[in-house]
C-alpha cells in the first residue's frame, strides 16, 4: 500500500505542478531582463533579528516602503495576499523591504497581524537603515521611478538569483509595446495579474534550468560509468 501511495505522489506532483506553472496568463518561458549586475544588500541595513539578508541565489521582491508606516500598511498587506501566500513556499523565495531606522516597532506589529493570515513568516526580510543610505542603493538600480520624502515608494521590484531586475520588456500588447520594471503595491489587482504572473514565470524559468541541468548530470554520470565499466 505504501509502495503505490509514493508512486502515486511521484506521478501526480510533476502534474499538479505544470498545471500551476501553466497558469500564467502570457505563456513566456522567460522574463525578461530589465538591468543586470547589481549590488547585493549593503552590509549597514540591519533586519529584525540580525540575521544575513542576501539577493545572491534568491527571488527576491524588493521594496522601499518608507517611514510612513501607517500610509503603506495596506500596501504591505496587498503584497502579503496577492504575493507572499502563492510563493513564499517555494524555495529560495523572499521578500526584503528596505526602510529607515525607527520604524522596527510598528513593523513587529504588522507582522503580528500577518500571521493571522500566513501559516509561515519566515521568508519576509524587513531591514533598517538610514534613509540616505537607502536613497544611495536604490539610486545604484536606476529605476525610471524615484522615492519620496519618507525614504519610500508604492513599487516593488522583482530580483533574479543573478541580482538582475526582470520584468517585461518587447511584449506587444494592444498595438503597443509593454515596459515594466516594477509593480504598484496599492493597485491589489496588478499585483494578483501582472505581478503573479511574472514571479511564476520566473520560478518557471529556474525550474525547468535545473531540471535541464540534472539531465546534463544524469548523462554525464552514464558516460562516466560506461567509461569505469569498459576499464
Amino acid at each position: 500500500m505504501k509502495k503505490y501511495l509514493v508512486l502515486s505522489v511521484l506521478f501526480i506532483l510533476p502534474i499538479v505542478a505544470y498545471m500551476f506553472f501553466a497558469t500564467a496568463s502570457h505563456n513566456s518561458l522567460f522574463l525578461p531582463i530589465i538591468s543586470k549586475n547589481h549590488s547585493d544588500i549593503p552590509s549597514q541595513f540591519v533586519s529584525l533579528n540580525n540575521e544575513k539578508i542576501t539577493l545572491d541565489k534568491n527571488i527576491t521582491v524588493l521594496g522601499f516602503p518608507g517611514s510612513d508606516i501607517e500610509e503603506v500598511k495596506a500596501n504591505l498587506f496587498n503584497l502579503n495576499q496577492k504575493i507572499y501566500n502563492k510563493y513564499g513556499g517555494f524555495k529560495d523565495f523572499q521578500m526584503v523591504m528596505i526602510l529607515p531606522d525607527g520604524n522596527q516597532e510598528k513593523i513587529k506589529a504588522i507582522m503580528l497581524e500577518f500571521r493571522r493570515l500566513s501559516n509561515d513568516l519566515k521568508n519576509w526580510h524587513f531591514l533598517f537603515g538610514k534613509p540616505e543610505d537607502i536613497v544611495t542603493y536604490f539610486n545604484s538600480f536606476h529605476f525610471k521611478n524615484t522615492l519620496n520624502d519618507k525614504s519610500g515608494t508604492s513599487f516593488v521590484y522583482i530580483i533574479d538569483k543573478e541580482k538582475s531586475v526582470r520584468g517585461r520588456k518587447g511584449q506587444k500588447i494592444k498595438g503597443k509595446v509593454e515596459y515594466r520594471e516594477c509593480y504598484n503595491t496599492i493597485s491589489a489587482a496588478e499585483l494578483h495579474n501582472e505581478m503573479s504572473d511574472d514571479v511564476k514565470i520566473l520560478l518557471r524559468e529556474y525550474r525547468l534550468a535545473l531540471k535541464k541541468n540534472k539531465r546534463k548530470d544524469e548523462f554525464r554520470d552514464k558516460i562516466e560509468q560506461e567509461v569505469i565499466k569498459k576499464k
